[in-house]
This record gives C-alpha cells, structure tokens and sequence, in this order.
C-alpha cells in the first residue's frame, strides 16, 4: 500500500483526502493504470503513478560561459512543445529578492544593515486602498540585519529595503541583471511581482556567483558547414594563436576576458554568502544533505501559485520553477521549500556527486569579520549566534547603526540603540 498512498482523493482548494486503505479504494479490475518499476524491491513490484497536471521546468548552465548543460521545459514534450524554461512568464516571487539586496550593497549597506522588521502600511492612491505586505509567518521581528532578512526571506524588511534605496535603482539592477527588460517602478517589484523567464532569472544568477560578468544563455557553441568553415560562434572573443593545426609544445594562447562587468566583484560576493546562509540557516536548510558549498534562494508567489528555487555551486547554477500552466494555488503549504527545493536537491546531489567540495571564491578586497547574527554588532563573549561575516573595506558590524524603517517614510534612522525610533506612525508603520 504504500506505492499508492498518494492516490488521495481531491477535495476543494487543493486539499486531500485521507489515503487509501486498501487497492479496492483507488482502483478496481478492469481500470487501465500507470505503474513504474520499484527498483530496490527484491521481488517484482510496481507503484501507482500518473500524468501530473502540474508543470514546471528545469535550467543548468555554467556560470562563465553560459553554456546551458541541461534544461527541462515540462513534464512530456510529446504532450506539451511549449518549453516553460525559456517561453513562461511567471513571477518569480521571493527569488527576486538578492537584486534588492544587491542594490543596497552597491550604495553602501552591508549585510549588518539593520532593517525594521514590522507592519508597513502604505496609500497608493487613486481609489486603490492600502498595500499591506507581510511576512508568510504572518509575524514581525523588530531590528534585524539585513542577512537574516534574506535568509528567512522577510517580505516587510525586503519592502522596506527597497524603499530606502529606491526603486529606480532597484530596477536599474534589474534590467542590468536582464531579470527584466523593462520594470516597473512600483514597490510591489520587490518581492517578485513582475514575470520574467526561469532561464532569464537562473543567467542572472549565474552572474552573482561569477563575480558580477556579463554572461548570455547559449544552448548552440558552434555551427560548421559542410566544409568545416565557422558560420556561428557563441563565443565572439578573438584569439591569437588558436588556430595552429597541430600542438607542438607551443605556449597556450591568453584569451582574453571582454565579458562586461556589472557590479563590483565585493557587492556579488556579499549576495553570495548571504545566500549561501540560506542554505546553512534559512529556508534552504534541506540542501545540506548535499554536502557541497551550495547557495541559492527560495521563491513562492501569492496562494502558492508559483514555487522556485534557482541556486548553484561554484561552477553550476541551477534553476527550478513549478506551477500549474492555468495558474492557480499549489496546495496548502506549499512553498519553494517544501516543492522546489527537492527538485534542485535531486538534480544537484547528482551533479556535484563526483566533484571536490569548492568553497566560493573571495574577492582579495573582502574581509570576513566574527559578528553576531543576532544584533549584527561586533561577536563578543556573550554572544550565542556567531558567523563571519563578509564586509567591504571600510566596513564592520556595528560601525554604523542604520535602523532602516524607524522613522518617517524614505528615513534612514541612526541610532546607538537596536529599538526602533517611536515616531514610525506617521504612514509608514
């Protein structure tokens, strides 16, 4: 019974009953089913399956090169040509969240920023009632860094973030990224309202973890023709010396690198330890199993309609999307954690099997300094939740103490004090 213990009946709302207790409960004689093969049965035996409703897909790329190595448009493409990797425009929710961050970087917060975690009200005018965005938790923490804001993906102290920087900026980062082509100003951006792409998003993330190098998709390196003459090259670089005919202990030719930059290498590595502690603390936490450095971020959209998890290795990114084409919500509880996140686990603990556990590379102008995670002041005697964190020159927890969100709206609050300013009613509460 346990091969078909799934097999529970739908109720409303995507809701399930209670499982069969018998085969008689699901199926009877005559009915035509779909099985698989349970292979570690010592004796032949088959499991209940059948065609899912739900779809998805699935991008790998190496995140130097963009070479796309594997991808995955849907369930069967016999049933479905539409490819969800790279035709889908979905919201990518929370999965959004490190171009906020990484914005803020760029203007001089840190991971150690402290950010007001607690109701936020805002009038948007025009007859369109209040936008009042919370935590799935349905909680509030108080002053928190900016790192556990990524890690536990907090949506108000995201928001709030997004306002002190800007949502020009904001999306400046975005469209740099090619997250988006064009987006929108609106606040809502920053928790992943707009659509874009599951192979948009995952080349953009394969731009943190590279340093911040411009990379493109290519699913196609070269094409020949008949007479073995280069009629398309994904990669455009000139190179002296490559054409010798045959290897005679020359020296190997320098190619050089022309890949654009985007941000500061010290901006991208901040975003990539912050979302390598996804894995290590927050909602990402099943992906230790892996055994590798490996970092990424998850997403769930309103009702759980979409779930995502885009992460990577070193040299891999990965990106995972799940979600009906009719899109409606996933189930109760179902988030980029509980469905997203053990696709990427499956595919990724394969991947990386028979590769050396690399650590992610640190930029030279990077220093890691003991902080408390709690506070994000200095990590003393008394502290209990310690880590290094990655500062900037210049940089080091507790030097300046932002309370982002304390004040009035677009205030930055200094205070020598983690409590919030008392003055936050005034709109922006």
């Amino acid at each position: 019974m346990v091969e078909m213990r799934w097999a529970r009946p739908a109720l409303r709302d995507q809701r399930f009953g209670h499982p069969p207790q018998r085969p008689s409960d699901v199926v009877e004689a005559g009915d035509v089913i779909a099985v698989s093969r349970v292979e570690e049965a010592q004796e032949p035996l088959y499991a209940l399956e059948q065609v899912p409703d739900l779809e998805g897909g699935l991008v790998a790329l190496d995140p130097h090169t963009g070479r796309v190595l594997a991808m995955q448009g849907g369930f069967d493409y016999r049933r479905s040509e539409f490819n969800r990797a790279t035709q889908a425009g979905r919201q990518p929710g929370s999965a959004f969240k490190p171009f906020v961050y990484l914005s803020a970087l760029e203007e001089g917060y840190s991971p150690a920023t402290i950010i007001l975690d607690a109701p936020f009200v805002i009038d948007q005018g025009g007859g369109l009632g209040r936008w009042k965005p919370s935590n799935y938790s349905r909680q509030f923490y108080g002053p928190t860094p900016m790192r556990t804001g990524i890690e536990m993906s907090r949506n108000v102290m995201t928001v709030r973030m997004a306002q002190s920087v800007g949502m020009d900026k904001i999306s400046d980062t975005a469209e740099r990224f090619g997250v988006y082509n064009k987006m929108p100003r609106q606040l809502s951006m920053s928790l992943g309202a707009g659509e874009t792409t599951l192979l948009r998003l995952t080349a953009a993330y394969g731009m943190l973890v590279n340093g911040g190098k411009r990379i493109e998709p290519s699913v196609i390196d070269r094409v020949q023709d008949r007479r073995g003459r280069t009629v398309f090259k994904h990669d455009r670089r000139q190179c002296e010396g490559c054409t010798a005919e045959r290897w005679e202990g020359q020296t190997p030719p320098n190619i050089p690198d022309t890949r654009e930059r985007l941000t500061d290498p010290a901006s991208a590595y901040q975003i990539v330890s912050m979302l390598e502690g996804v894995v290590e603390r927050g909602t990402g936490r099943r992906l230790q199993s892996i055994g590798k450095p490996v970092a990424g971020k998850t997403g769930t959209t309103n009702d759980g309609r979409d779930s995502w998890f885009v992460g990577f290795s070193p040299d891999l990114v990965v990106g995972v999307y799940a979600g009906f084409d009719d899109p409606r919500t996933l189930g109760r509880g179902e988030t980029g954690s509980s469905l997203a996140v053990p696709i990427f686990e499956s595919f990724m603990s394969r991947a990386l099997e028979d590769q050396p556990a690399i650590p992610f590379r640190t930029p030279s102008d990077i220093r890691m300094v003991r902080m408390d995670l709690d506070t994000g002041e200095p990590a003393n005697a008394g502290s209990r939740n310690v880590i290094l964190e990655a500062f900037k020159r210049g940089q080091g927890p507790g030097e300046t103490r932002r309370v982002i969100g304390g004040g009035r709206p677009g205030d930055t609050e200094t205070s020598s004090s983690p409590e919030p300013a008392t003055d936050g009613a005034r709109g922006l509460y």
